[in-house]
């Protein structure tokens, strides 16, 4: 019941932001054959420009190549789209029922507490996977379309971690909104803006590069994951134990916390 009602409470959002996301990407990658013709000057500019090529790993890859384009521009377009729905989700999913008064009619039903933060939690969970399939086929599909080969490897391992970027970020705004009790959006806004600014400093400072360890986006920085072929186990375990710690402590405080009616 719990699930079936936050996904129907959920899917404008959901349906919003899919199509925002997989728009902007559709677009970035009916753009490239063009801009391929053009790619030898535009590449040498951009691996060129110091910080700012740091910053975006723009120095690791080739800009021309239909991968190293997708990672720098498709992949900060999902990066952060797909951060701000999974904060979004998160942050207001339990504070919403004090927010909008609707607790009293809640928790007057015969469900624990418990399954009520365990419905939730799974209906956010449901929701990034929904945008994350459907972003992930439309994506194949419209590379398949331009007539490039689809980098099936690569794609792959780039949409798999920007889908753990958002469950780390979910979990960790699942915990802040067991805390808070009128919305928090600006919250989980902010905390996606703060970890994707740490990468880009971690990226730019080499005396700063342990800030990767502490942000998800340093297990989904894009051109790395081309030029490695690979991800790095050893951040995205810990960011799946910060997610868990996240969601575990906004489960115990919102079993046990006064609700605000």
């Amino acid at each position: 019941m719990i699930i079936r009602h936050e996904l129907r409470q959920g899917k404008l959002s959901l349906s919003v932001w899919t199509v925002a996301i997989s728009f902007l990407l559709v677009v970035c990658i009916f753009l490239f054959p063009e801009m391929k013709k053009e790619m030898d000057s535009i590449n040498e500019v951009f691996s060129s420009m110091g910080g700012f090529s740091q910053a975006f790993g723009m120095d690791q890859i080739s800009f021309g190549t239909l991968t190293g384009f997708y990672a720098v521009e498709c992949g900060n377009i999902l990066g952060l789209g797909g951060a701000f729905f999974a904060a979004l989700c998160a942050v207001t999913v339990l504070a919403k029922e004090e927010k909008d008064h609707t607790a009293e009619f809640l928790l007057s039903h015969p469900v624990t507490r418990s399954s009520i933060v365990t419905g939730k939690f799974i209906a956010v969970l449901i929701q990034i996977v929904l945008l994350n399939s459907t972003i992930f086929v439309l994506a194949a599909s419209s590379v398949a379309l331009t007539g490039e080969t689809v980098p099936w490897k690569e794609l792959t391992l780039l949409h798999l971690a920007y889908f753990l970027v958002q469950l780390e970020i979910a979990g960790i705004c699942f915990g802040i909104s067991a805390f808070i009790r009128r919305g928090g959006m600006g919250m989980g806004l902010g905390v996606a803006v703060i970890m994707y600014f740490l990468h880009l400093v971690a990226n730019i400072t080499e005396s700063a590069q342990a800030l990767d360890i502490i942000t998800p986006f340093g297990y989904a920085d894009g051109p790395s994951i081309v030029s490695e072929a690979g991800l790095d186990g050893a951040k995205i375990l810990f960011g799946m134990a910060l997610g868990a710690l996240g969601a575990v402590a906004g489960y115990f405080k919102y079993c046990r916390k006064d609700i605000g009616v």
